[in-house]
């Protein structure tokens, strides 16, 4: 049984790969974007992937080149490699999970996405996921851990029980998910692994909010956290299932109390 979601999960809007905005010089998944999340009063989501050396970074791709002037893979490089390698219009460097840790320290809290590290959503062989619970060992302060590919979760599920664990879901279609089968597809698509892995939340696309599987876990009393919103005008129209949105582009609205 995972820990429940804490309430500020719900009640601060959740700035999806921290609040960036790169023209200012601010990218996603910088300690930046970190810090202006926590000025603005909201909640940060972050990426996962692995560094060569097991090290768990705070990165979104699997490769370089869209975010540095960098090419190749990212868990082809040494944690020490990749945090000399400057951010796309910055001074921001790729931070390690602990380091982003040690900024937020609980003022605000941290969703964090593993990313799927088998290439078709199947069986991961859990090196990144010990060192995220490694990582969050002793850290005092909201925070939860999902991700698309429930063996991930799994992983999470045994090397850190008292860590809160969700899913991030969608639609599932096979030809957005290469090199996953239409099976594979149509089981995660019903979130059919969502209490074998004692799962808290969710975090589901919100084009797709009014789907059975989504509604049958509010029914229950789940909460439903959503991604991306990029509007007011989304926000609201999201809200009326998700109970919280994770958001960018825009800046969405704090609770005054």
């Amino acid at each position: 049984m995972s820990a429940t979601l804490d309430g500020s999960f719900l009640r601060l809007p959740i700035a999806h790969r921290a609040l960036h905005d790169a023209q200012s010089g601010i990218p996603e998944n910088s300690l930046a974007a970190a810090s202006a999340a926590i000025a603005g009063g909201y909640g940060i989501e972050v990426d996962i992937q692995p560094s060569s050396d097991g090290q768990a970074m705070v990165f979104h791709d699997a490769t370089l080149e869209r975010l540095t002037d960098q090419t190749g893979r990212v868990d082809q490089r040494t944690a020490l490699d990749l945090g000399q390698i400057t951010l796309k219009n910055s001074q921001e460097r790729i931070p390690r999970l602990v380091d982003l840790l040690d900024l937020v320290q609980g003022r605000v809290p941290l969703l964090i996405e593993i990313k799927d590290q088998s290439g078709n959503l199947g069986e991961v062989s859990g090196e990144l996921e010990r060192a995220v619970a490694q990582d969050l060992e002793g850290y005092d302060g909201p925070v939860a851990v999902m991700s698309f590919n429930p063996a991930s979760v799994e992983r999470m599920q045994h090397y850190a029980p008292q860590v809160t664990r969700g899913l991030t879901t969608c639609s599932f279609l096979p030809d957005k998910w290469n090199g996953a089968s239409e099976t594979r597809c149509a089981h995660l698509r019903d979130i059919a692994d969502f209490d074998s892995l004692g799962a808290a939340f969710i975090s589901h696309d919100c084009n797709d909010l009014d789907r059975a599987s989504v509604l049958a876990l509010k029914a229950r009393g789940y909460p439903i956290l959503c991604w991306t919103i990029k509007s007011a005008e989304a926000e609201a129209q999201a809200r009326k299932i998700a109970d919280n949105v994770t958001f960018e582009g825009y800046l969405a609205t704090t609770p005054t109390a």
